[in-house]
């Protein structure tokens, strides 16, 4: 998981506001869910990891999953419900399919 201090800063919150840590704790583990399933792949957050050596399909979180995360997370952040009345639609952001595209595992 990516530590609540850069999540705070990326989403540009205060360090001693913890009104929104629920939710914030929330998006990061729906990120790391989000990142596993679009690339069919388990994430690890170190290579000591239970598992890790044993798993031949497996993705360490590295700087690129680290950023399209918080590109998820910052996204989720502002953009709370799935549809805003006034506001233009937004999607994903394209750089989170981009940052993760190289990891992504293709079935035959």
């Amino acid at each position: 998981m990516i530590e609540m201090s850069v999540i705070k800063a990326h989403c540009r919150l205060e360090p001693d506001f913890v009104e929104d840590d629920t939710i914030l704790e929330a998006y990061n583990r729906a990120s790391w869910r989000y990142v596993e399933k679009w690339t069919r792949r388990k994430l690890y957050s170190l290579n000591t990891d239970p598992g890790f050596d044993t798993d031949e399909d497996r993705l360490l979180l590295d700087d690129d999953i680290r950023v399209a995360m918080l590109l998820l997370i910052g996204h989720w952040y502002e953009n709370r419900e799935g549809v805003t009345v006034g506001v233009t639609a937004t999607t994903v952001p394209l750089a989170v399919d981009a940052l993760l595209q190289p990891y992504r595992i293709y079935g035959v």
